[in-house]
């Protein structure tokens, strides 16, 4: 990957209005101009179809991608920023992480929010566009996004979520809380930036309230639901509520209210007709409705024996421990040590594999997202999370493009942006990643990111990494009280 400087003075520009002029008007080619941003060369798979094709040059201002199909001797000639993609690298959508958990816990004293270095990490591995899926600390999160967004400091877009809806909320008291006082929570959060909502051990009264005063916005709502079992709400119930995203587990009769949902899940047997016709109604519901589904599979290997449970997904590629202080990573690695597998989640892997391929066959492919949902304790990372989870999906049979697809337009389909991103066309924001290789022959490519575009704003991904080494976690015994959620957080 090469990114050189072209030197001849400023080429005609071309007014945005362009895009939607009358056909006549519009046959008018813009001219790359000094300021702009040319890609040229390598494979574009831009995610409108199931293949990629050579990059016909793409014409990046303002942080649009202003024109698909530039002139490659034109645009060195101009005064663009000229980037030249290798024959063997692939031009992709920026990816979405719809459940991408910013916190961390090194102590095992609870979680906190760490918003210094994973939005390096996560805008280093081509993920530009986050939700959060639950903030233990909102106000942190908040400040963090809007400096992100005033360009003070590098990072993906933050789709904030604000606090958890239900007791996953340090403090959440079930019997003070009222429909008034979700919709009332949800205006504040509105006025505060929130792009979406989380529910999370919530009862079904809560649900509908959080569901109808985001709806009143133009918001969604995701749950982690459970059974049905007592006061919880099965996911087949919280669709019918009109909920917009579901996670974890599909729902539905073949998860049974008498218990919870882990043990109906690990249990699942999907050769069983009676199982198999239950989950072909909930699939039925789930594409009748428009309701997306995050499967999060990889969430439950790092829980689980991961080494032996799938050693290609959870492959420690590069030594991600790196960007935590050696204090953090010393005090990680002591806890590691003491970790003992879930059996429960290794066998819900195996299971997840499963019923994401049957609901892929079912024709849930525009119904599936991708979330990592992985709270890091050090040994992984969760910005990295993004390769596995995708890495996963392969290994489930579902085919690379449709996985690439499901990390980039169903993304931001869910979260209702697909008008400006989730494809690279002309007249949406130029969020994309370049990784050496092909991701549709290999889709571990997806690990190697060269370039990186956020709002038509270059990074070179290795850049990042060498700058956030050594900083995430305290730096010794002193500073440790911060990295505690039970103490900083008061819980």
């Amino acid at each position: 990957m090469r990114v050189q400087r072209c030197l001849r003075p400023w080429a005609a520009t071309v007014a945005l209005l362009l895009l939607a002029a009358p056909p006549l008007i519009a046959q008018i080619v813009p001219e790359p101009a000094e300021g702009d941003v040319v890609l040229l060369g390598g494979r574009l798979f831009d995610g409108t179809a199931a293949e990629a094709r050579d990059n016909p040059g793409l014409l990046v201002r303002n942080g649009l991608i202003l024109y698909v199909g530039v002139d490659a001797a034109q645009a060195r000639a101009s005064g663009a920023t000229v980037a030249e993609v290798g024959d063997g690298q692939t031009i992709l959508p920026g990816f979405f992480d719809l459940h991408a958990h910013y916190a961390i816990d090194l102590f095992g004293e609870g979680r906190v929010d760490e918003y210094d270095v994973n939005p390096i990490l996560f805008l280093a591995n081509g993920v530009t566009s986050t939700f959060p899926g639950g903030e233990v600390d909102p106000e942190g999160m908040r400040t963090a996004r809007l400096e992100i967004e005033r360009g003070e400091r590098p990072g993906p877009r933050m789709f904030s979520s604000g606090p958890y809806f239900g007791t996953a909320r340090p403090g959440w008291r079930v019997q003070e809380m009222t429909p008034d006082s979700i919709r009332r929570e949800v205006d504040l959060w509105v006025e505060r930036g929130a792009k979406g909502f989380k529910a999370k051990g919530i009862q079904p009264d809560h649900l509908r309230a959080l569901v109808d005063a985001a709806h009143r916005h133009g918001l969604s709502v995701t749950g982690h639901l459970d059974s049905g079992v007592r006061t919880t709400v099965n996911p087949r119930d919280a669709i019918l509520m009109g909920i917009d995203r579901i996670e974890h587990f599909l729902g539905g009769d073949a998860i049974s209210d008498e218990r919870s949902a882990y043990a109906s899940l690990e249990a699942l047997d999907l050769s069983d007709p009676t199982t198999a016709r239950q989950m072909q109604d909930i699939f039925d519901l789930y594409i009748a409705t428009g309701t997306f589904f995050d499967a999060t599979s990889t969430a439950y290997g790092y829980y689980a024996d991961h080494q032996a449970l799938d050693p290609e997904v959870y492959e420690k590629w590069t030594d991600e421990q790196r960007f935590l202080t050696p204090f953090a990573r010393a005090t990680a690695n002591e806890g590691v040590a003491e970790r003992r597998p879930n059996g429960q989640f290794g066998r819900i892997y195996a299971t997840k594999a499963h019923t994401l391929k049957a609901f892929y066959d079912a024709g849930g492919i525009d119904n599936i997202t991708l979330g990592t949902d992985h709270p890091s304790w050090g040994e992984f990372l969760t910005p990295f999370s993004v390769h596995r989870e995708m890495h996963a999906m392969v290994k489930a049979g579902l085919p690379n493009a449709a996985v690439l697809k499901i990390a980039t337009l169903n993304g931001a389909r869910a979260m209702g942006v697909s008008d400006r991103l989730g494809t690279v066309e002309a007249g949406k924001d130029a969020d994309l990643v370049v990784v050496d290789g092909d991701p549709l022959v290999d889709i571990t490519a997806t690990r190697r990111a060269v370039l990186v575009m956020k709002a038509g704003h270059v990074y070179d991904p290795s850049e990042l990494l060498r700058s956030a080494e050594g900083r995430m976690g305290p730096a010794g015994p002193d500073d440790a009280e911060w990295w505690k959620g039970n103490v900083r957080l008061g819980r």
